[in-house]
């Protein structure tokens, strides 16, 4: 496997306003939290991250959570100094940023600005009021328009929005709705997920005793289709399976993670992966900022065998609608090809219609057909080795 120093920087700032129904990511409502600790542990861990493995360039920053914006334009100003301190940033970098509607106003948009971030990531999920209440968002859509509206004041021009699909009680009319209302507001970027009950949520409890009124599986599909048609008729490059953008503008921090390349994570359960090697950080934020103020504050480390790395490639990879490729996989797999190691998936995927070669780069993506059905694709990639010797 070929290792480099990642050249990707992810932060995870895990505070939030208040735990949506859906969400199961490491985050905790923000009253009464050490913040400001919080912050100087995360300075601390980037000083030891430098330390233990010195970047070249940073070409991507993404700052997740939790909701990042939940911080003071002063907190704010603190820590994208930090970032700029610690880590070479390369000219073009793309610096990007979620924020929630209900938690950005001008001065902490303009401290944002100021600090280096150029892309927001607005999580909007519906223009559907009702919808938003339901599934435990804070802002309304006079919010989602009062921020866009304040973020291409304080001089950003590169905007992205979440939207949800397959919601409970949600209808394929709303959906539509929905799209439509953001398509009006003129952004380069959308991303637009389908709902996952994950365990340890209010959704799942409510799952479990048959109370959470979820579409139809063809209902759910009907929602994707009109994603789909709806976005590319308005010119947006469907380049993802979730995520749609104007030509240039597609993510390129996301797209690390999807051609399986290194990345720096830093923060309380941040994820990374860097010489071969993927670690989790401690999730608590109090056990975080004990342990990060005297060493790496690591929960758990995995060195990744080339066998699960070109699982991970094909599976990542096939997500792109441009595909994976020959010369991409050789590079992260001298002495192998795609053909040696999954032959035998490939050839069932492209003889079932999901998959079809690219005989210009020796390579495979998804058909129309596949598209909707992708994770039966990525889902033919696990377990499949050990591998043929070299």
């Amino acid at each position: 496997m070929l290792m480099s120093a990642p050249r990707a920087l992810y932060i995870h700032i895990p505070f939030c306003t208040n735990k949506c129904h859906y969400c199961d990511f490491n985050s905790f409502v923000l009253k009464g939290q050490p913040v400001d600790a919080y912050l100087d542990a995360l300075e601390s861990e980037m000083k030891q991250t430098v330390a233990a493995l010195p970047p070249e360039s940073i070409d991507t920053v993404f700052v997740g959570g939790g909701t990042p914006t939940v911080l003071t334009p002063p907190q704010m100003k603190r820590f994208l100094e930090s970032v700029h301190r610690h880590f070479p940033l390369s000219p073009n970098v793309e610096f990007s940023m979620e924020a929630n509607p209900g938690t950005t106003d001008l001065d902490k948009l303009t401290a944002m600005f100021e600090g280096g971030v150029n892309r927001i990531s607005f999580g909007v999920q519906s223009f559907d009021n009702g919808l938003l209440e339901r599934i435990g968002r804070i802002h309304n859509t006079d919010d989602v328009y009062r921020s866009i509206e304040n973020a291409k004041k304080a001089g950003f021009t590169n905007l992205s929005i979440d939207l949800m699909f397959g919601l409970p009680k949600q209808t394929v009319e709303q959906l539509s709705d929905s799209v439509d209302k953001a398509l009006q507001l003129d952004l380069t970027h959308y991303s637009l997920y389908s709902l996952k009950v994950e365990e340890n949520t209010l959704f799942h409890k409510l799952y479990e005793r048959n109370e959470l009124p979820l579409p139809t599986e063809d209902e759910e599909l009907a929602m994707f289709m009109v994603v789909m048609n709806k976005l590319n008729a308005a010119g947006y490059k469907h380049y993802e399976i979730s995520n749609f953008a104007l030509p240039g503008k597609e993510s390129r921090h996301n797209s690390t993670y999807w051609r399986n390349e290194p990345y720096y994570g830093l923060g309380a359960g941040a994820h990374g992966y860097a010489l071969g090697e993927r670690h989790l950080n401690i999730k608590g934020v109090q056990p975080y900022i004990d342990a990060a103020n005297v060493r790496l504050p690591r929960l758990d480390t995995n060195q990744i065998s080339d066998a699960e790395a070109m699982e991970d490639f094909m599976m990542v990879g096939l997500r792109l609608l441009q595909g994976v490729n020959a010369d991409a996989f050789g590079r992260q797999f001298p002495g192998h090809t795609m053909e040696d190691v999954f032959g035998e998936q490939l050839e069932r995927l492209v003889r079932d219609g999901l998959l079809e070669a690219i005989p210009s780069n020796g390579g495979y993506r998804l058909t129309d057909k596949g598209i909707p059905l992708g994770n039966e694709v990525f889902g033919a990639f696990i377990g499949v080795l050990p591998l043929p010797a070299k």
